[in-house]
């Protein structure tokens, strides 16, 4: 929610809103969809359900958020100073 607000979302939609505006401006690419819908269920998971998530799923879950970060700042951010010197 914060990446595609920060990124041009209408804050306080649904969490679904966020991932397709994500998709539809290409700060994620079509075969991300799945994973981050992943990221969305196992997170709604954890927010609605008092449940201590399994250790290998909380890995997973960081992962592929450290992904989504790296793709949508990091990287172009590299990028952005290597051209600029």
């Amino acid at each position: 929610m914060h990446i595609a607000v920060e990124k041009g979302a209408t804050a306080g939609s649904a969490f679904m809103y966020y991932v397709e505006h994500l998709l539809d401006n290409h700060y994620i690419s079509p075969n991300a969809r799945e994973w981050v819908d992943y990221i969305r269920k196992k997170g709604n998971e954890a927010n609605h359900e008092i449940i201590v998530m399994k250790r290998e799923d909380a890995e997973v879950l960081v992962a592929f958020v450290e992904m989504l970060l790296k793709v949508i700042y990091e990287f172009p951010a590299t990028l952005k100073s290597r051209i600029n010197t």
